[in-house]
């Protein structure tokens, strides 16, 4: 009984002395597990610093350490008993790094910061000086543009009124020689005329209706009677004068038998109407004398140009210019002709010849004035030249009844001329 007592008291305490065995280890597992759990946790907690602060995991590295060593002294029973305090040490480097480079950090934020808003106040700062700058050259260049505008605006301002001066000085020198062209033409005696149209080479009708005979010449007939050459006078005339200003020049008759005007024409005002040059290229009478469309005839009184109209004649006679192409004594009767009947023989003052306004009653009064004209004066002569111009003071033709051979030194069919 007694050993059967101790048996089941020995059993007893085998198995508590199991359970103790079985607790003690159960502690150790969760022990175990508790650090396992809070080492995960420090070692995620230093890794989260080491992310947000890299220096911090020089902790965590020190961290390791300490844990290994912790490990190596609970495995092999090491030495090396402060592997706690390596641990601890590791958590605490850890944080002492995460808050001094927080802090760095902070600062080098704030110094970023700092620096971003110095930029930007910078950044301000050269946009605004900027902006002045261009400010200012924009006003520079608008107050260079107002200046040019205004230069520009004086320019065209003075050039105006140079050009009103210069068309005022022009006007005045037009209106002077204007002035000085009706006095000069006052003082020779010369009207402004229109030519309406032209009759024949040297008959033509002002636009006022009245007919004008140029005198001094004779041009081929070239209506009721044509003659070579005469229309082609006729054309000549028409080209100059039809719708032209002109003016017309009085020598000492008014009128003709017919009533027409016994007139000279010139194209433009002479400065001096006896002046060769300006005769020749002013004077339209010459011209027609000149180009060989007529030739020299002179009557009396009318002599003024008649020995500048016979020195054309000869010069367009030697060239054999227009009439003179068909002979020495051209196509119509007239000064230098040698034989027959003379452009002298017509009417006395200004009776002339080519008369195309009279048709052939004209041309017919005037051969039978011709023809009494030369019976009435067959006795007329002279001593000597002296004394015939006192009468003719240019001298006569072969065919005037005045002429005689003793007068014609050179023999050219005039005596006496100048």
């Amino acid at each position: 009984m007694i050993c059967g007592e101790k048996l089941v008291n020995s059993d007893w305490l085998f198995y508590g002395i199991l359970d103790k065995e079985f607790f003690k280890r159960e502690r150790i597992k969760r022990l175990k597990v508790l650090r396992g759990v809070f080492f995960t946790i420090i070692i995620l907690f230093m890794l989260l610093l080491g992310i947000i602060i890299p220096a911090a995991l020089i902790g965590l590295v020190v961290f390791f350490i300490g844990l290994f060593l912790n490990n190596q002294y609970r495995r092999y029973k090491t030495n090396f008993k402060q592997s706690g305090w390596v641990m601890a040490a590791g958590i605490v480097l850890s944080l002492i790094l995460a808050v001094a480079f927080s802090e760095t950090t902070e600062t080098a934020k704030d110094q970023d910061i700092e620096g971003t808003s110095e930029q930007e106040e910078m950044a301000k700062e050269e946009r605004r000086e900027a902006d002045e700058k261009m400010q200012a050259e924009e006003e520079k260049l608008a107050e260079e543009k107002a200046k040019e505008e205004e230069a520009k605006e004086q320019a065209e301002e003075k050039a105006r009124i140079e050009a009103e001066k210069a068309e005022k000085e022009k006007q005045e020198e037009s209106e002077r020689l204007q002035q000085e062209e009706e006095q000069n033409a006052a003082s020779l005696g010369l009207e402004l005329v229109t030519v309406g149209r032209v009759v024949d080479g040297d008959t033509v009708e002002t636009s006022d209706g009245r007919k004008v005979r140029l005198i001094g010449i004779n041009t081929p007939e070239s209506t009721t009677k044509v003659e070579e050459y005469g229309k082609e006078a006729s054309q000549f005339t028409s080209s100059k004068l039809t719708g032209k200003k002109v003016w017309m020049q009085k020598d000492v008759s008014d009128t003709d038998r017919y009533g027409r005007l016994l007139r000279l024409i010139w194209l433009e005002i002479p400065s001096d109407d006896m002046d060769e040059s300006e005769i020749r290229s002013k004077m339209f009478n010459a011209q027609l004398v000149l180009n060989g469309y007529a030739e020299p005839s002179t009557y009396n009184p009318d002599v003024k140009y008649s020995e500048y109209f016979r020195k054309f004649g000869r010069e367009a006679r030697e060239a054999n210019k227009g009439l003179w192409a068909f002979g020495n004594e051209g196509t119509t009767r007239g000064d230098l002709d040698y034989s027959g009947s003379s452009s002298a023989a017509g009417s006395s003052s200004g009776s002339g010849t080519g008369n195309t306004s009279s048709g052939s009653e004209a041309d017919s009064s005037s051969s039978n004035n011709s023809a009494s004209w030369s019976s009435e004066n067959q006795s007329e002569s002279y001593k000597n030249c002296t004394e015939l111009r006192k009468v003719y003071p240019n001298g006569v033709p072969s065919t005037h009844p005045a002429y005689d051979s003793k007068h014609d030194r050179d023999k050219d069919n005039f005596a006496c001329e100048r």
